[in-house]
């Protein structure tokens, strides 16, 4: 039962497999996905915010194939930060110090209980067509039902098919330098952790959600 359940809900999965920091679909379209700083507009001045809006503009024209921006909110999982607090506490000798920090422990779990806070995670999916037909945004392809053959690639396939997506990748990183903004290009396992979160919502620590081909 447990079997076939896995099966049901990969179906509903778009994603064949994770290569080499790059997410195959199962129709064969590639794609890279970059996690990208944040510019704060509000705290620049308007002849700074009029400059990156024009640079952005600029680097939007210069593309000659779509990208797709995605803001990931979350609820802030502090989990690690007091696991981290709660070893510190273990190896504490001086009383007052443990106190202080028993109840800076206690302040944090219920003030982020209380205040709802969210992290907010931004990225630049970069997509490669191998074959014509694969249209529509990353989160029309990856929660869509309908199923499509996978598109099967040799090493010598996927390593050239690879390299055309990298060129569209630097490109997308030397373009977003110019305005500021700072991005890298995700794992393999950040991905997997990413489309984890994405798909498991309420779920805490890393999983991997695939069983595809993962290097």
């Amino acid at each position: 039962m447990e079997k076939l359940q896995a099966q049901a809900t990969q179906q509903l999965v778009d994603i064949e497999a994770i290569r080499e920091g790059v997410v195959i679909l199962k129709s064969g379209e590639m794609r890279a996905i970059l996690m990208c700083s944040s510019v704060n507009l509000a705290l620049k001045s308007q002849d700074e915010q009029d400059a990156l809006i024009f640079q952005y503009q600029n680097f939007l024209n210069g593309l000659d194939f779509p990208v797709e921006f995605v803001v990931h909110s979350r609820k802030l999982n502090i989990a690690d930060y007091i696991n981290d607090l709660r070893e510190l506490l273990k190896t504490q000798e001086n009383e007052l110090l443990r106190i202080q920090t028993e109840e800076y422990i206690d302040f944090i779990q219920n003030f982020v209980a209380m205040q709802n806070i969210m992290s907010k995670n931004f990225y630049v999916v970069v997509p490669y067509h191998i074959a014509e037909g694969g249209k529509g945004t990353l989160a029309d392809r990856l929660f869509s039902r309908k199923t499509e053959s996978f598109v099967k690639m040799t090493d010598e396939e996927f390593l050239k098919h690879k390299n055309q997506l990298w060129q569209r990748v630097e490109n997308i990183l030397s373009g977003m330098r110019a305005f500021g903004v700072r991005s890298l290009p995700l794992s393999n396992t950040e991905l997997v952790e990413l489309f984890f979160d994405l798909y498991n919502p309420g779920e805490t620590g890393k999983q991997f959600l695939l069983s595809g081909e993962i290097h």
